[in-house]
């Protein structure tokens, strides 16, 4: 039997997410991060400054740069070595 993750409580009445969850909270960080990968487009290659306006849309704990680190962290977006653009990694 699966369990099933909720980000419920982790986001307002507009659906933005307004915390982050805590370490021990895995499967949710993991939840949230492939859930803002989702609303990036697969072939497409985007700026730093994109990817902060994407993420900004969907935060608002004021952390673009967290997010983009972590997403990269768990493989959900690429980037180049200095970090100028971003994409969605290719299955």
């Amino acid at each position: 039997m699966q369990s099933q993750i909720s980000l419920q409580g982790y986001q307002d009445e507009n659906g933005k997410f307004h915390s982050f969850p805590g370490k021990r909270q895995k499967e949710k960080q993991a939840l949230m991060l492939q859930y803002l990968a989702s609303k990036f487009e697969a072939g497409k290659i985007y700026s730093e400054k994109e990817v902060n306006d994407i993420l900004n849309e969907h935060h608002s704990f004021n952390d673009p740069a967290t997010l983009r680190r972590l997403m990269f962290g768990s493989r959900l977006i690429n980037r180049t070595v200095d970090g100028r653009q971003y994409w969605l990694p290719t299955l």
